[in-house]
């Protein structure tokens, strides 16, 4: 575990160069396609590129890694999404479901936080959701992903937080970005709020 813990630390320089950045996209895809939990990955893009460029890099990944997803329980793994998915009631109910509400659906499940994202791509490879509003869906994923990017950033600052007491870096703008990840929580937790509501009522 040492080992694999160093070689990770050694890798980070080369993330943080450009070539680094962009090799980061193909391989946050390939996270999403093995189901893998995005949360760690998100933060470890804030951490390393800010929650901005983070956030813009993540989405990027994200997208690429859904649209593989998508086609591949539409294709040659449907079978296998199909009885992966049978552990879950909720996400057979919106395979039901999404071909009436369409892209409404969509952009609320994307906000909900009760409903993995990796998951959520079989689930709609296997509907008769349309590719266009699939695609349009994604932009559900945008307050969480500023939300992890943000918290990964922030983790970045306290992690310096020792320059600060040394003088070496300004508290003022240090504060601002805590304020400004408290205010991001605070309004990703709204939406979730108003997104698991909506689907409440749509269960019902």
């Amino acid at each position: 575990m040492l080992d694999i813990q160093i070689f990770l630390l050694q890798l980070l320089p080369f993330f943080h160069s450009f070539i680094g950045a962009i090799i980061f996209v193909p391989l946050y895809a390939i996270w999403v396609v093995f189901l893998l939990p995005g949360i760690w990955a998100s933060m470890l893009a804030g951490a390393l590129y800010g929650t901005w460029l983070g956030t813009l890099l993540v989405f990027i990944g994200a997208t690429i890694g859904a649209q593989i997803s998508f086609w591949l329980a539409r294709t040659i793994l449907r079978d296998w999404a199909r009885d992966r998915l049978q552990r879950f009631p909720k996400f057979k109910a919106i395979e039901m479901a999404v071909s009436n509400e369409g892209l409404k659906l969509i952009l609320l499940t994307r906000l909900s936080p009760i409903f993995p994202f990796s998951l959520l791509n079989f689930a709609y490879g296997l509907s008769e959701v349309t590719p266009r509003d699939y695609s349009i869906g994604m932009i559900g994923i945008l307050p969480g992903t500023v939300f992890f990017c943000g918290l990964g950033a922030l983790a970045g600052d306290l992690a310096n937080f020792g320059a600060i007491l040394n003088g070496k870096d300004e508290p003022m703008e240090w504060a601002l970005r805590v304020l400004g990840a408290l205010a991001t929580i605070g309004v990703v937790w709204l939406v979730g709020q108003s997104a698991k509501g909506a689907l409440q009522d749509f269960e019902s």
